[in-house]
Parts: structure tokens; C-alpha cells; sequence
């Protein structure tokens, strides 16, 4: 179910084509047991604000998936690593600006979970996009 409240974190995906080939990655990865993380410069000022948050991500200026972040450690260099679950959850598509890095997202602007929608599990990203842009989803 969609967080209404707190604070959330968007982020663009960035080489990759679509939520298609970002949840194939993804997924690659937690095959392989490597821990999902995402290597950022600044660590997030308003972190004590987003307990139970999550990343949204952005594909061709469309909202499209979230993944709940775990929690954020110490990088090298002062880095922040933002560890992220594997779980990959369809979010309603709606427009996005690009942005570099990763931006805040207050709770009651995020977009809701397509299964809170009635979208159906196992239909491509893609093809749920398009069906949600049609309202039949």
C-alpha cells in the first residue's frame, strides 16, 4: 500500500530504457546477493523524516516504480549509500520532470501503488503504463 504520509525520496533511472530493464536489473542483482544499494554524494539533510519511506523512480518523465529504502550507511570518500529492498512495487505513472541526483517527496504527492488502483501483478511495466495513462487501470 502507497505511503500517504512522511517524506520519500525520487531519483531518475538512469540507463535504463524503460521500468522494464530497471526491475531486470534489479532483479539481477538480488539474484546474485548483492545488496541493493545506490551510491549518493550528499546524505539526505531530512533522514530522521522518512522512516518507512521509499525511492521513486523516474523513466522517460514518468513516475513508474518505488522500492522501500532499508535504511542509509557511510560510503567511501563521505559518501551516503541509500540500501534500498528488493522489492519492486508499480506505482501509478504520472509526469516527472527530469532532475539530476535524487530529489524529496512529500507523502501526500506521491504517486499511489497500481495494486491500491486494482492493477494487475504480472503485466509488464510498460504495458501497465500505458493501460494506467488510459484509465483502465
Amino acid at each position: 500500500m502507497t505511503e500517504t504520509s512522511g517524506l520519500h525520496l525520487t531519483k531518475i533511472a538512469f540507463g535504463c530504457a524503460d521500468f522494464d530493464d530497471l526491475r531486470r536489473r534489479m532483479e539481477a542483482r538480488a539474484e546474485r546477493g548483492e545488496p541493493i544499494l545506490l551510491h549518493t554524494r550528499y546524505r539526505p539533510k531530512r533522514e530522521a523524516e522518512m522512516e518507512g519511506a521509499s525511492l521513486y523512480w523516474i523513466s522517460q518523465h514518468k513516475f513508474g516504480l518505488r522500492q522501500p529504502i532499508l535504511g542509509f550507511e557511510e560510503g567511501e570518500n563521505g559518501h551516503t549509500l541509500i540500501r534500498l529492498s528488493p522489492e519492486m512495487i508499480m506505482v501509478e505513472p504520472r509526469p516527472k520532470r527530469a532532475h539530476q541526483g535524487w530529489r524529496y517527496l512529500a507523502g501526500k504527492d506521491a504517486p499511489r501503488d497500481l495494486t491500491d488502483l486494482g492493477g494487475g501483478e504480472g503485466i509488464p511495466a510498460a504495458m501497465q503504463a500505458e493501460l494506467a495513462a488510459l484509465g483502465l487501470l
